[in-house]
């Protein structure tokens, strides 16, 4: 499914006019939809009383639309202006069906707002939609209006909620919402849902979404390089696995990281990878964890290396494993290495001889933080790998801060991947998938269930299992990074909000690949 900015949601309308149709045509279907899914909402619409909350812009004008549309099925129709409306033409249709006005600049103390929104079986928030571009000033009367607002849907009889195209006080790009925003029941979006609806926290504010077709054409919606991931993408991509195959088949993975300290890391992206479907993994750790690892991991291999004094892999092992690489379909390069000097120079020297992997190689963790501080870094990354950073981790990696990576994060993913030259996902609620070329994927998912320790661990591997299956990097990162994210829903049900091992996301794996492969 594709994804928008608000910009790029009014070329699509523009787009639209230019192609025959024309704003009024737009705003119109756009009413109508609102209109017929405040109908479902309420299931009758006889003597119910409705109101419509209409701003200044197209997205009051669509709200007034809708008004006239549910006074001509039979519902009691009442129009609150905070701002005097400039579509003239939609006020004269409300004045023929003698549809109440209330103008906001005239409620002093809002009183008026009060008592309607009280007595409301239903309201649609039609205030301002994708044009929100800062938060709201206190003084604003769209401010006060979302204040009673709130208190209303907080009554002993709430009223149900319509938001259109967006709740009010939503930033249709960042996810960014103002404190005043009040979740809605459904939003109604129109062409195409917008980028922030699928970041936090935005995404926990939107209540039921509907998409409507307003009539934007294809070619225009087509060209739009934002996707979020969805199960038919994945049911489409998922590797084959046909009947004759062997374990050389489905490729062979080789985790290098651990130390004395992170000693479980590299289990559980190995098994990750196991449970994604890859046909033999390796680990290469310290040999002087082998011992403590081994019996949690039967079906493993291994390439024991020469440990630091710190106790994670010596820079040694850069030229141990130099012949190693090409010998194996996928690499997973970082977890639980460690931040120290070895690891630093481990990660200088093996950057290279990443690229020899067949398929390419998933780059995470320390690994990452060492690359970040190289000046080097950005050459030394193969065009071949994928770089697995949380928002901490990236913001080391670009010379940022935390909170700029939060507030930006698809641009921030982005620029990530042009300056690395390769795949990125950049991890959290809604994690963001970046090529180097521009393109991007937006995960539908945010688990506080899976915000565990080496949640990450078990991505990693998981990815590295779909690069050894013979999917491309930015497809491998995005098939991991969907099915991470349906463990992690599939398991809610059972766990809630808390308590979940990491290690159990890969050990859900498998079902929840079977129930994504059922047409």
């Amino acid at each position: 499914m594709k994804l928008v900015t608000a910009a790029q949601m009014r070329e699509l309308e523009a787009a639209a006019v230019a192609a025959g149709s024309s704003e009024a045509q737009l705003m119109e279907e756009a009413g109508l939809a609102v209109a017929q899914e405040a109908w479902m909402l309420l299931g009758s619409l006889e003597g119910r009383k409705i109101v419509v909350l209409a701003g200044p812009g197209n997205n009051g004008g669509d709200g007034l639309v809708a008004a006239r549309h549910l006074f001509d099925w039979g519902a009691e129709l009442l129009v609150y202006l905070p701002r005097w409306h400039r579509v003239e033409e939609r006020f004269e249709e409300l004045r023929q069906r003698e549809i109440p006005l209330l103008d906001g600049q005239e409620d002093h103390g809002l009183g008026q707002l009060e008592a309607v929104l009280g007595a409301a079986d239903l309201v649609i928030d039609a205030l301002i939609g994708i044009g929100q571009q800062r938060p709201l000033d206190d003084g604003e009367p769209i401010a006060g209006v979302l204040e009673k607002l709130r208190v209303a849907r907080q009554g002993f009889q709430a009223p149900k909620l319509v938001a259109v195209d967006l709740p009010t006080g939503m930033h249709a790009d960042s996810g960014a919402i103002d404190p005043r925003t009040v979740t809605p029941d459904i939003t109604v979006t129109f062409g195409l849902p917008k980028v922030g609806m699928y970041q936090a926290p935005a995404s926990s504010h939107l209540g039921k979404v509907q998409v409507i077709d307003i009539g934007i054409p294809r070619a225009a919606m087509d060209a739009v390089g934002l996707e979020l991931l969805t199960t038919r993408w994945v049911r489409a991509h998922l590797p084959k696995r046909p009947e004759d195959a062997n374990k050389g088949t489905f490729g062979k993975v080789l985790v290098v990281g651990g130390c004395s300290r992170y000693i479980g890391a590299v289990q559980l992206a190995a098994t990750a990878a196991y449970r994604a479907g890859a046909g033999l993994v390796t680990i290469a750790c310290p040999e002087t964890i082998v011992a403590a690892v081994a019996p949690a991991i039967a079906e493993a291999t291994w390439l024991p290396q020469p440990a630091a004094d710190d106790g994670g892999l010596s820079d040694q092992a850069a030229i141990g494993l130099r012949n190693t690489w090409p010998e194996y379909s996928a690499v997973v390069f970082g977890p639980g290495l460690g931040d120290t000097e070895n690891t630093r120079a481990l990660t200088w020297a093996a950057l290279p001889d990443l690229a020899e992997a067949e398929q390419g190689a998933v780059i995470d963790a320390d690994a990452l933080n060492a690359i970040a501080t190289l000046d080097d870094g950005p050459e030394r990354v193969p065009a071949n790998a994928v770089l697995t950073p949380h928002p901490g981790e990236m913001a080391r990696l670009l010379g940022t801060t935390v909170a700029d990576v939060q507030a930006r994060r698809l641009e921030i993913a982005k620029e990530a991947a042009a300056k690395y030259g390769c795949t990125v996902v950049l991890k959290g609620a809604h994690s963001v998938i970046a090529a180097p070329g521009g393109q991007a994927c937006l995960s539908p998912f945010a688990h506080p269930l899976l915000a565990t320790a080496g949640s990450g661990d078990v991505l990693s591997g998981m990815i590295a299992a779909y690069l050894a299956q013979g999917l491309a990097p930015f497809d491998a990162a995005c098939m991991g990074v969907y099915l991470h994210g349906a463990a992690g829903e599939a398991l809610k049900d059972e766990y809630g909000e808390a308590g979940l091992l990491a290690g159990e996301i890969a050990g859900r794996l498998p079902r929840v690949v079977k129930d994504v492969s059922l047409p």
